[in-house]
């Protein structure tokens, strides 16, 4: 057997890796109903002005990223953003929600829109800070 440490991962290696990785858990979870979930917003020209990305794993959407633009942020498009992924997941069975955030980014936003504090990770990712993960019922 052979190990290899590297700092690069390529697109080939990880998929081989989530390959196996799924396969194993599939004796255990039905992941049929899986999916990816994406909302954009984008002005006139095109140019985007905001984005959430998540998945849908079984009752569960789980937000990985939400971004607004800084010419955006304070009318209301995170809110709006939230609102379409939800109502696109229910319509898939999620019942909950799960999100993280740095303790420098949008606790108080996901709050505001029915978001419970679960659990926090003090010193992440460095000295200082905390990685905050919420919870909801949609």
């Amino acid at each position: 057997m052979q190990i290899n440490v590297t700092d690069t991962i390529t697109a080939e290696d990880q998929h081989e890796l989530l390959e196996g990785l799924r396969a194993y858990n599939r004796q255990f979870i039905d992941t049929s109903g899986w999916g990816n979930l994406a909302v954009y917003a984008r002005d006139g020209q095109g140019k985007m002005t905001g984005g959430l990305i998540a998945d849908r794993k079984g009752d569960w959407l789980c937000i990985s990223y939400l971004w607004v633009s800084t010419q955006a942020r304070g009318k209301g498009l995170g809110s709006q953003l939230i609102r379409a992924a939800e109502e696109n997941a229910r319509t898939y069975g999620c019942r909950h929600a799960l999100v993280d955030t740095i303790s420098f980014q949008a606790r108080p936003f996901y709050e505001k829109y029915g978001f419970t504090l679960k659990t926090t990770l003090d010193d992440f990712p460095q000295e200082g800070m905390q990685r905050h993960y919420l919870i909801k019922s949609i």
